[in-house]
């Protein structure tokens, strides 16, 4: 321990509080430790009193200690009460998302692998528009190819930590060694444009980690301890990323929970804690199993439900709480009465109970499944709002400015420069930029010196000049705004492009809206300035540094809490957040469970995981319910309870279990409610295909439903094929598998 005065009596402090299991979790500082802490038990405490302990009572240097999380809300708070722990001592430790860290380490180390350190963060809409160009150049149509298709399965690929070449030797038919084909034109003209996606800030640094030894070694030396939140929901290459860290001092600190790992849609892989303990043999577990914001009815229902599932860490919560009310149950008409039964539950809470409005939470399986409740809302003017919506950088005109500063930073960047080219228009057309393309791609040089090469090899004088006028803006703004704090940077482009000019002389509603969430970018570089004054950059500019921090903002990042709405998103969105009174509506096989998932086992059980995050968000009163008959893809389906509703004891909900969840009885890995279906009178049975379903056809292959018409064995699919397009088929004579 540290001989220091100011320490004194400090490690008793850091332990205050802590029951029995978060502080053996704090306390257990040396070799690989596992802390399974379920639902509302205090995981975030335990974290954060872990780091302050290494600092304080163990006498670790702040710089020597890593803590990744996933969302930069998470890392901020947990930084926050460290410091508020141990004031100054808190120094340099490092609490940052994994793509966060794994920039810091690029930044200084990607010249190892023949990267520019200058590299520019594409984000979703940046790498769909990379993907399209990739499809371009293979001359295929992206009418009969999925722009968003192909990038998911390249998402995918990089999240299993596969390379092109690696993707190229596993693949099993023509479709996926096109796919492996696309992949590897993507990634050349990522590097093209120095630019990394996402998933790339991931993959490039394990890569960097296997290709130098030497450097993994320097930041081993670095993070002697390294502490992971919400470990659960870790896909492959951060589970490398971490063990490579790791792997020499072995002081691994994960924290998770396997009953909320509910992103394996996204490439999460719940075998890294579930495994935990095969990988680190000496490991020690901690079980934190106390809830400290449910009651004790509604963590019983969320635990009989998930106990259904298999892949998961036997854990019984006890409520801090008493035992509350019981879960609440609820069968309407159709989606309109249910809607109808969430609103008026709110207004009689508000009235007779005098709660806000923020006490209140809906979650929905879907984001189509919100318009109803909504327009009920609306009705009775009960103010809302829907989280999960469009993301503030990703407006078009906050986009515009940002391609503006990202080309003044990286000239290569190829995606910027098409989005800035004409932001505001500035008559350089499609014709032009096709030839400048062309012209690149053939030479080999950047698409912004395909422009220039272009202009100058023949282009319309009119052309010419257009062009010539972009370069001497580019020239202007690169001496004015490159080393310029964000805020002035921002205002230079606003005045300079006359991005401004443009919108005002709109005069409409419209672009008033825009304009004034330009105000708020400006607003946030002025934040940005102030959160960073003093700060040392190193050899990176605070435009540069501002830049970064924008891209890694995430749509995990966007709810703030809001005592004066009633909060509206998927089960999905809820994770992390917490609500006196939740409904959890929907609750209709093909719904929740997602019919796209109903057919394979373990989608059945992230299903049900999902279903216990959303239960589990709920304080003090919990509401499930679901709707006899239901308005979908335009036609009505009479609705079967969710087998989840099913799976609650009875003397634990108020109202009567619906007689069909309650049979359904079985957690059955191999469940298929389509092929259930299908397997009645050869195919007449079978109702519950929905819009959405993946299918394999015996000629045509494997293919997504995009429309559904009639019923019974007559009913018509209109399904687009992988590898022949958009066909439509009969039920009947289709011979379709299904899964």
């Amino acid at each position: 321990m540290r001989a220091d005065s100011s320490l004194e009596g400090l490690p008793k402090e850091l332990l205050e509080g802590l029951n029995p299991e978060q502080r053996a979790a704090v306390e257990t500082t040396e070799g690989p430790l596992l802390v399974l802490a379920g639902a509302g038990s205090g995981k975030t405490r335990v974290l954060t009193h872990r780091i302050a302990w290494l600092i304080g009572a163990c006498g670790i240097p702040a710089e020597g200690i890593l803590a990744v999380t996933f969302t930069n809300k998470a890392a901020g708070e947990m930084k926050e009460r460290v410091q508020k722990l141990l004031g100054p001592e808190a120094g340099d430790v490092w609490v940052a998302t994994f793509h966060s860290t794994c920039v810091r380490i690029l930044r200084r180390e990607i010249q190892h692998l023949d990267r520019s350190r200058a590299f520019v963060i594409y984000d979703e809409s940046d790498s769909l528009g990379v993907v399209k160009e990739a499809l371009r150049r293979h001359s295929l149509d992206p009418k009969s190819h999925d722009p968003r298709r192909l990038r998911w399965r390249i998402d995918q690929w990089k999240n299993a930590g596969l390379l092109p070449d690696d993707a190229g030797e596993r693949a099993e038919d023509l479709d996926a060694e096109q796919g492996a084909e696309l992949y590897a034109t993507y990634q050349r003209l990522l590097h093209e444009a120095e630019a990394l996606d996402f998933n790339d800030l991931l993959l490039q640094t394990a890569r960097l980690f296997e290709e130098r030894p030497e450097v993994l070694a320097r930041w081993q030396a670095r993070w002697q301890y390294v502490l992971v939140d919400e470990y659960q929901d870790t896909n492959r290459v951060q589970y490398r990323l971490v063990n490579q860290l790791a792997s020499g001092h072995r002081n691994l600190c994960v924290v998770g929970d396997p009953d909320q790992s509910v992103y394996g849609w996204r490439g999460a892989d719940i075998r890294n804690i579930l495994d935990f303990e095969r990988d680190f043999e000496d490991a020690k577990v901690v079980r934190l199993e106390r809830n400290y914001r449910s009651t004790q009815s509604i963590l019983s229902a969320a635990g009989a439900v998930v106990e259904n599932n298999r892949d998961r860490k036997d854990k019984r919560m006890i409520a801090e709480r008493d035992e509350g009310d019981r879960v609440g149950l609820f069968e309407a008409r159709d989606e309109r009465e249910e809607a109808q039964h969430v609103v008026q539950s709110v207004l009689e809470g508000t009235r007779r109970e005098g709660r806000p409005h923020g006490h209140f939470a809906v979650f929905y399986r879907t984001n189509a499944q919100s318009r109803p409740i909504e327009e009920e809302l609306l009705k009775y003017d009960v103010p809302y709002v829907v989280v999960g919506g469009v993301r503030f950088y990703d407006r078009a005109e906050v986009k515009d400015v940002l391609a503006w500063l990202r080309l003044v930073v990286n000239p290569a960047d190829a995606m910027s420069l098409r989005r800035a080219l004409n932001a505001p228009p500035r008559g350089i057309g499609k014709t032009t930029l096709g030839r400048a393309e062309e012209l690149a791609a053939r030479e080999g040089v950047t698409l912004l010196e395909g422009l220039r090469r272009h202009a100058a090899e023949g282009a319309a004088a009119r052309t010419q000049a257009r062009v010539r006028e972009l370069f001497q803006l580019l020239e202007s703004l690169s001496r004015e705004i490159r080393e310029a704090p964000p805020d002035e940077a921002i205002t230079r482009v606003l005045e300079h492009t006359g991005y401004l000019r443009h919108l005002e002389r709109e005069s409409t509603p419209e672009a008033e809206s825009r304009i004034e969430n330009l105000r708020e970018l400006l607003a946030g570089a002025e934040d940005f300035a102030v959160a960073n004054r003093g700060v040392d950059l190193g050899e990176r500019t605070p435009l540069e540094v501002f830049l970064d921090q924008v891209a890694l903002v995430t749509d995990l990042d966007g709810h703030e809490s809001r005592s004066d709405r009633v909060s509206l998103m998927t089960a999905h969105s809820a994770k992390g957040l917490e609500f006196p009174v939740v409904f959890l509506v929907g609750m209709e096989e093909g719904v929740f469970p997602h019919a796209a998932a109903s057919r394979e086992g373990r989608a059945i059980e992230e299903e049900r995981r999902l279903c216990y995050v959303g239960m589990t968000r709920a304080m003090e009163r919990l509401t499930l319910t679901w709707a006899r008959e239901r308005r979908r893809y335009g036609s009505r389906t009479f609705g079967v309870p969710s087998r989840f509703l099913g799976e609650i004891p009875s003397e634990l909900v108020e109202g009567d279990v619906p007689e069909e969840a309650a049979s359904r009885g079985e957690p059955s890995l191999d469940y298929s409610y389509a092929q259930d279906g299908a397997a009645e009178a050869g195919g007449e049975g079978l109702t519950s295909v929905v819009r959405g379903m993946r299918v394999r056809h015996p000629i045509f292959g494997v293919g997504t439903v995009l429309d559904v018409s009639g019923s019974g064995p007559r009913q018509k699919l209109r399904i687009r094929f992988e590898r022949v397009g958009v066909k439509t088929v009969v039920l009947r004579y289709a011979n379709l598998e299904f899964g």
